[in-house]
Order: structure tokens, then sequence, then C-alpha cells
């Protein structure tokens, strides 16, 4: 036989009849116990060595992809050698994690002499350490904060201006912003042009023979010649770069496989017709049109080499900081009120808690069959402590 719905809601109000009543029995308990509980959190708050927050806010280096796009249409044949490096899309969180490498951290580590501060034996500890007080994010704006905490005020100010120092001299060492990777491959392809270069220009003084002493003039026609080689060398060159973030498919894949094609067509009709070496001048030719290869490549790298510096001096990978660090003049913690209120609720939920359970177990003592299961329960409790 089922209860009534009368008898159900009777039930209900005996319950919250019961809650309440237990409740106002321990009344005072559970007022005096979170205000005195409270009021001591807020006492020892007061001997709590402050912590304070110095911030600094800077802008990262910008990629001037404008400046990039006019950069590469000025390339002609190597217009595909920095394609591939198109910029990230949120370049912030790349100078966090430089912030965040264990370079910097060492750099300031040995700087700052912070393992003796934070008094830890190992570098990896302090490096830990110097995490757990360091905060840095970037927000939709663009720029990165960063947040120090420390005990010294002043210090906390000079650690934080020294996490941007330390990230502008790596910076200084690293090809990041799309200018610099492209100076960085011209320069490289420069110094192996000019060795090359150099040792053909010794080559060619080396034979002896001068172009007044031959009886046809091939310089002209050698030049035309070394120069169309360059250009086919540039153009593999940006061929092979395209291949590496283009499809074949692609019309500006095609359309440099088509320059290509011209280019190797119009070599091999010049080569065809080149003036025929006179007795005894073979060396002299070939090693003139080594030269004059060399020449035309090296002005090119040159060139270009040039212009990606003037583009990376204008983008430049400069920090620019808009707000320094200064030495904060309140302290960030403790939260004095803040710790007291989080006290107080946490042992009133606490002693609230404490009080229903010791009331249910009250009221199961009273019931035999519930008294059982309780001792029961004693017992199989101190079976497990290992007491008799």
């Amino acid at each position: 036989m089922t209860d009534s719905p009368q008898a159900l809601d009777a039930e209900d109000e005996i319950s919250l009849l019961d809650l309440l009543h237990t409740i106002v029995d321990n009344l005072r308990l559970l007022i005096i116990g979170p205000l005195v509980v409270g009021l001591a959190a807020l006492c020892i708050s007061f001997f709590v060595t402050p912590t304070f927050t110095a911030t600094v806010k800077f802008l990262p280096p910008q990629q001037q992809q404008s400046a990039a796009a006019s950069m590469l249409a000025s390339l002609g044949g190597l217009g595909g050698l920095a394609g591939a490096a198109a910029g990230l899309k949120n370049p912030a969180d790349q100078y966090l994690a430089f912030m965040k490498s264990n370079t910097v951290q060492d750099a300031l580590i040995d700087r700052f002499k912070l393992q003796e501060r934070y008094e830890t034996k190992f570098k990896s500890d302090t490096r830990l350490a110097l995490t757990a007080s360091t905060r840095a994010s970037s927000g939709k704006d663009g720029l990165i904060t960063v947040e120090i905490d420390d005990k010294e005020p002043e210090f906390a100010a000079e650690l934080a201006n020294a996490h941007v120092d330390e990230l502008q001299k790596l910076l200084a060492r690293l090809a990041v912003t799309e200018a610099q990777q492209r100076r960085a491959f011209f320069e490289k392809q420069l110094d192996q042009v000019r060795a090359k270069f150099t040792a053909a220009e010794q080559a060619l003084r080396a034979t002896g023979v001068s172009s007044s002493v031959l009886k046809s003039n091939p310089a002209s026609a050698l030049a035309a010649v070394a120069g169309l080689k360059a250009q086919v060398t540039a153009q593999e060159v940006k061929v092979g770069a395209m291949r590496g973030y283009l499809a074949e498919t692609a019309p500006d894949f095609k359309q440099a496989m088509s320059e290509l094609a011209n280019l190797r067509a119009q070599l091999a009709k010049q080569e065809k017709d080149e003036p025929a070496d006179a007795a005894g001048q073979g060396d002299y030719v070939a090693k003139f049109r080594e030269f004059k290869y060399q020449e035309t490549l090296f002005e090119l790298f040159a060139r270009q080499f040039e212009m990606a510096k003037v583009d990376e001096s204008r983008e430049g990978a400069v920090i620019q900081v808009l707000d320094a660090a200064q030495p904060p003049e309140r302290k960030s913690k403790p939260k004095k009120a803040l710790i007291a209120i989080i006290a107080t609720l946490a042992t009133g939920f606490a002693l609230l808690l404490f009080v229903f359970i010791r009331q249910a177990l009250r009221n199961a003592s009273q019931d035999n069959e519930s008294a059982q299961k309780i001792d029961a329960l004693k017992a199989s409790w101190h079976k497990a402590l290992g007491r008799s």
C-alpha cells in the first residue's frame, strides 16, 4: 500500500522542520565558529609577508605583410625564395614562448642571481620558481603583458623590465620576422656566390690572355650567355621554393615552369650561336664565361640582400614598450578581506555539514536496526586500524 500525497508532504514538512530545529539548536556554534575562524585568518594575514606585482606592457615586433609582398614582386627570378616564409597566425604566442625559453630564463637567473634569491639547489628548480612568479599573456589589442610577483617592489619592477631586455637580445640573434628570414637567406647565398666569384676572377686572370689578342671578341656573346644562365639558375631556385607551398597544378607554379622553359630555350639557342673559340683560346673563353656567370649571380644576390636589409631595418624586430614596469605602491597579496571572507564561509559550511551529520547519527542510534549497523561500522573501523 503506497503512502498518500498528504503523508509524503507531511514527511517532507517534518524533515524540513527537523533541519531547521537542528540549525537553531546549533545556532551559536554556526555563528560564533565561522566568525572566530574568520578573525583568526584575518589576524594571520597581517603576519604574511606582502607580495608586490610589477607589470610591463609592450608591443612585439610587427610583420608588415604589405612590404613583404612588394619585396617579392621586385625579386623577379628569385620571387619564390621567401614565399614559404608566411607569418604566424598569432605572432604574440611566439614571443610568449621565447620568454618562457630556457635561454631567456637562464639569462635572468644569472643576471639577478635568482638561484641564491629563491634558495634553490638546481637551476631547473630556479626556473620553476621563476615561472611561478611570472605571468605573461597577450591580448586582442596585440599587446603583451608581463607580471612579476616578488616581496620587494623595486626588484619586481627590475625583473619585469629585464624580461623585455632579454627578449630583445634573443631576437637580435634570431631571424624571426619575414624580412629577417629573407635577409639571412640572401646573406648566406651572397657569401657562397662571393667565394665562387672571387675564384672565377682569379682563374680568369691566371690565363694571361686578354680580349685584345683574341681574333674574335666573344665578350658580349659570353656575357649574354652568362646572364641567361644566371636567370635560369634563379628561376630554378624559385621553382624549387614554390614546390614547398604550392601544388603543381597551381597557376603561379605553371607560370613559373613556363618561364623556366622559355629561359632554358633561350639559353640553348645562345649557346648554339656562341662564337667559335680561336685556337688556344678555349681556356680563356670557358673561364670568361664562368666569370660573367658568377658576376651576374653576385650582382643579383647583392641587390636583393641590400633590399632585404632595408626592409628589415624598416620593419625591425624592435620591441616597443608601452608601459615600463614601475615599483608598485600597493601590495597585491595577501588580500586580507578576501581571506577572511573565504575562511568564514568555508568554516560555516563545514560546521553546518558537521551538525547535520552529528544529528543524523544521533537519530540513527535511537533506532535498533540503525544502531546495529553503526556498531558494525565502528567494529570494522577499529579492525582496519588494527585495534581490538
